[in-house]
């Protein structure tokens, strides 16, 4: 039997359901996932799949806003997207995602993520597309700051492409840790 997608809020996961959650995070990123990346998909919506030994993938979409052509755009980022070890190659992370993209169709402007050299495959094949343009975060400090390690590996996703110019580029908001 496929195991189902459950979605719901940050608001409406247990403290066990986020423990689960940060367990997965931790051994799927092999110790390169940090506290500010916890705190990057917490607060929107999570897609999860549990199987007969629980939680086996999750993503979240977390909301921010991007700057682009001289207008706010209201942005379903994607974080913490990962599949537990012994459930990889079936297709879960997959199902994950058609429920992320399904919430960013509906409610924003524009999808975007930054994907892993591992990951990106993922994406493509979904019709996500690499970034062409600069990719800027607006510093606190320093105002927009160009981030040009982020691009080549920012994606975006939107069901209006007329939105987006690569001549322009994306001013995403500030946040802890790794902006993007």
């Amino acid at each position: 039997m496929t195991p189902s997608v459950r979605t719901a809020h940050t608001a409406d996961l247990a403290p066990a359901d986020l423990d689960a959650l940060r367990a997965l995070l931790d051994a799927a990123f092999a110790g390169d996932f940090g506290d500010d990346d916890w705190d990057h998909g917490l607060g929107g919506m999570h897609a999860l799949v549990h199987d007969g030994a629980g939680l086996a993938a999750h993503g979240a979409i977390v909301m921010r806003r991007v700057r682009h052509r001289g207008r706010w755009l209201r942005t379903g980022y994607v974080e913490n997207v990962a599949v537990r070890a012994d459930a990889r190659r079936r297709g879960l992370g997959g199902r994950v995602m058609t429920e992320l993209e399904r919430i960013a169709d509906r409610a924003y402007d524009l999808a975007a993520l930054s994907a892993s050299d591992d990951g990106a495959a993922l994406y493509t094949a979904r019709g996500w597309r690499s970034w062409p343009g600069e990719v800027h975060a607006l510093s606190p400090l320093h105002g927009d700051v160009r981030l040009p390690e982020e691009e080549g590996s920012t994606y975006v996703r939107t069901t209006r492409a007329a939105l987006l110019d690569p001549a322009h580029p994306l001013l995403f908001d500030w946040r802890d840790g790794d902006v993007l």
